[in-house]
């Protein structure tokens, strides 16, 4: 008979050596022509997120082969997930505003695999809670469950935090793009041009999403039409007011010089604004260590001993 803890690790280093042969072998030159997908992908690759997917595709990489045995699975699990956690409108707004080019599908599919790493993780905590204290089956299950969700959850989390950091770091970006954008209208660009010069000089999230609406004017759609459609999908709100003005500007035919200064203005004074609340919110932080742990600490130290000298009875 042979023991369990043994017939565990077997069955682990067995999985380990099997992933590891295969990512061997996937790094193995194919010997056919590449598709015609994949030799277009590379020109395609600024206004494309299948595109960008199949440049970026790691080559070791065995989960597409586990993925199609197990598909009807997955898929059907992917959609309970979807109707469970709901939302796609919102999810697709946050894989946006975080710069990641996937789908709602393939993110609920990254959900669903960190649900199973946490379910992985669950049961073996419930197995060594059984063993040392020896607890029931129905609690074994909900630590399970706990720790399924607490993947699922932490995935979405993490998506959540990657795109308010992005969205930070463009409302950040913003005043000097836009002085940028001033500067070369100044000069005598247009519009259009001074959004080119400044995507092709920049280096910055802001920039790239205007690249993006460069692209578009290339492939034939309006300017004004480009810049409302990524307000919409940034929705980053002294973004979404400068394209206000900025469009109301091209309608009346006022000059934009003086609409981006004023523009720049206020998302610099938006700034002080925040980093004034931040500030205050710092501040009252700092005081919980003072009044909870330096003070109650001074406080026995300086009644301490007159408690000793008491007890003495000097």
């Amino acid at each position: 008979m042979v023991p369990v803890t043994q017939l565990g690790w077997a069955v682990l280093t067995g999985l380990g050596l099997g992933l590891g042969l295969w990512m061997l072998v996937s790094l193995v030159p194919r010997l056919g022509r590449p598709r015609l997908a994949s030799r277009v992908a590379p020109y395609v690759y600024d206004i494309s997120p299948v595109a960008r997917e199949l440049v970026d595709r790691r080559t070791a990489n065995p989960l597409p082969v586990f993925g199609f045995l197990l598909e009807p699975i997955t898929s059907r699990a992917i959609a309970v997930l979807s109707r469970v956690l709901g939302g796609s409108d919102a999810t697709a707004r946050t894989l946006r505003q975080a710069g990641v080019a996937h789908t709602v599908d393939a993110f609920r599919a990254r959900q669903l695999v960190w649900g199973a790493a946490g379910a992985a993780v669950g049961v073996l905590t419930a197995i060594a809670a059984t063993r040392v204290h020896g607890i029931p089956a129905i609690a074994s299950v909900g630590i399970v469950v706990v720790f399924a969700a607490s993947g699922v959850v932490a995935r979405d989390w993490l998506l959540q935090r990657a795109a308010r950091a992005r969205l930070a770091r463009m409302a950040s970006e913003l005043p000097t793009v836009l002085e940028f954008l001033t500067l070369s209208l100044s000069a005598g660009e247009g519009i259009l041009d001074a959004i080119r010069r400044v995507s092709r000089i920049s280096r910055g999230e802001l920039s790239a999403e205007l690249a993006t609406v460069v692209a578009d004017v290339n492939t034939g759609l309006p300017f004004a039409e480009s810049l409302v459609a990524l307000a919409d999908q940034l929705r980053l709100p002294a973004f979404t007011r400068c394209v206000e003005q900025v469009t109301g500007a091209l309608d009346r035919g006022t000059p934009l010089v003086e609409v981006l200064r004023a523009q720049a203005q206020d998302s610099r004074d938006e700034a002080k604004r925040e980093l004034l609340e931040v500030a205050g919110k710092k501040e009252v932080a700092m005081l919980v260590p003072l009044v909870f742990l330096i003070l109650p600490t001074t406080i026995a130290f300086a009644i301490f001993p007159g408690i000793m000298v008491l007890q003495l009875g000097f």
